[in-house]
């Protein structure tokens, strides 16, 4: 089984446990409203061998009108299921580019009880680069027994994310870019306000990887991006972004460097951002 803090798998290890009955191997991209071809179209035309594809967007509260809240322990356990996947499975996630929202399928099978869970370093850019096999076709795997515990208490909603802003007692780290953050680039859904949190900290999410190579940064130069935003590694941290997918690529790379005080405020800029009395600032 993976070594490298039982989070991160290189594209060998994957390749050499892909007959593994015992792994299951997940494709959690994602991309924004509007794209084209979609991120679940992208999988019907190539996809590691073996993988499920996990829909950001179908498990998800549906109750809410903001994107891919966090489900039921009930829902997200069904869906498991239908992976194949059970309590003992290792789960495999990858996205295409590398690191932009498998932390966010990591961070749900973590918030409901199931560690045995890693994320393919390079995702399928660095499978894809090296060469490896890619196929079209769907796997329809054997039901899974997974059963969910209720999720951690390491999610956030809007009215602690104030309260936090006011009584310092964490730091809120916002993953967008810095052009969003300062207000420069407009927000891509609509009718949002541009901005970020009054004494919010901003560490873009593809600061976790490398550009040229879609693998994680190192331990050290992870640390560095932090400590270059001002974010202090000692004091607890909650991440957040346009709508809780990236934020968790935060939190997975807060996670290599052993810190486990991390949460993620789920609604982020889709419900802070909404006009309001939030507050806001350029």
């Amino acid at each position: 089984m993976p070594t490298t803090n039982d989070a991160l798998v290189n594209t060998t290890w994957l390749a050499e446990h892909l007959a593994d009955a015992s792994v299951v191997v997940l494709d959690a991209s994602f991309k924004l409203p509007g794209a084209a071809p979609t991120a679940a179209q992208d999988y019907t035309e190539r996809h590691i061998p073996g993988a499920r594809f996990f829909d950001i967007d179908a498990i998800a509260d549906h109750a809410t009108a903001l994107p891919h809240m966090l489900p039921s322990a009930t829902q997200f356990a069904s869906a498991a299921r239908e992976y194949g996947i059970s309590n003992d499975t290792m789960v495999v996630v990858y996205d295409a580019p590398g690191l932009m929202s498998a932390g966010r399928a990591w961070w749900m099978f973590r918030m409901f009880g199931h560690g045995k869970v890693a994320i393919l370093d390079g995702g399928l850019r660095r499978w894809l680069a090296e060469g490896r096999p890619v196929t079209a076709d769907v796997p329809t795997p054997a039901p899974g027994s997974f059963t969910a515990r209720a999720p951690l208490a390491s999610v956030r909603a809007s009215a602690q994310v104030l309260a936090t802003l006011s009584n310092r007692t964490a730091q809120v780290v916002d993953a967008r870019s810095a052009a969003r953050f300062m207000a420069v680039e407009k927000e891509a859904r609509p009718g949002l306000r541009s901005g970020h949190m009054p004494g919010s900290f901003n560490v873009p999410f593809n600061l976790m990887s490398d550009p040229q190579t879609g693998l994680m940064r190192s331990p050290e130069a992870l640390a560095s991006a932090f400590r270059e935003a001002g974010v202090d590694l000692g004091r607890p941290v909650i991440a957040s972004c346009g709508s809780g997918v990236t934020a968790c690529a935060l939190a997975f790379g807060l996670h290599l460097l052993g810190k486990s005080d991390v949460a993620v405020y789920d609604g982020s800029w889709a419900e802070w951002g909404q006009p309001g009395s939030l507050p806001v600032e350029p």
